[in-house]
């Protein structure tokens, strides 16, 4: 797997991220039992205005399988979004691709958010050391679960 800095501008590569963030929020939306998720219902227009910096894992077929994607301050990571393939979850991709925006964030705090009842992805930021900021309640009836990596 190779782990590399894309953009959703690139064209055809925004169609494949599109997809590939529709697959994942997909199974999320279903985790958690709720659709509401923005990105689910994103447009290719609506992802490429998006501030964020993107990584973007691809397999040995030249596939993208994951993608992980970031706004940046001075002082903060706000790691936005990280889609794994369903075909391609359990096998490391999206600890990869954390760790790797973990090594670009330096010496800043990183925060994150998932669905409150999306264990996976919440046992993953755990098991990297994130810790639990708190739940919040985005809409009537959609929680957030909240963390937070302060610099070592």
């Amino acid at each position: 797997m190779l782990i590399t800095e894309i953009s959703p501008v690139d064209h055809p590569l925004g169609v494949e991220l599109l997809a590939l963030q529709k697959a994942a929020y997909a199974v999320e939306a279903e985790l958690i039992g709720d659709d509401r998720i923005p990105p689910l219902h994103e447009s290719l227009e609506e992802l490429r205005a998006q501030p964020l910096r993107w990584l973007g894992a691809v397999d040995e077929d030249g596939r993208l399988v994951g993608a992980v994607a970031w706004e940046e301050t001075g002082d903060e990571v706000d790691v936005n979004r990280l889609v794994v393939h369903p075909s391609a979850v359990r096998r490391g991709i999206g600890r990869a691709l954390v760790k790797e925006a973990l090594v670009r964030a330096g010496a800043r705090r990183v925060v994150v958010a998932t669905g409150r009842d999306n264990s996976p992805a919440r046992r993953l930021y755990e098991g990297l050391g994130f810790a639990l900021a708190g739940e919040v309640e985005v809409i009537p009836g959609l929680w957030i679960a909240n963390y937070a990596l302060l610099p070592a």
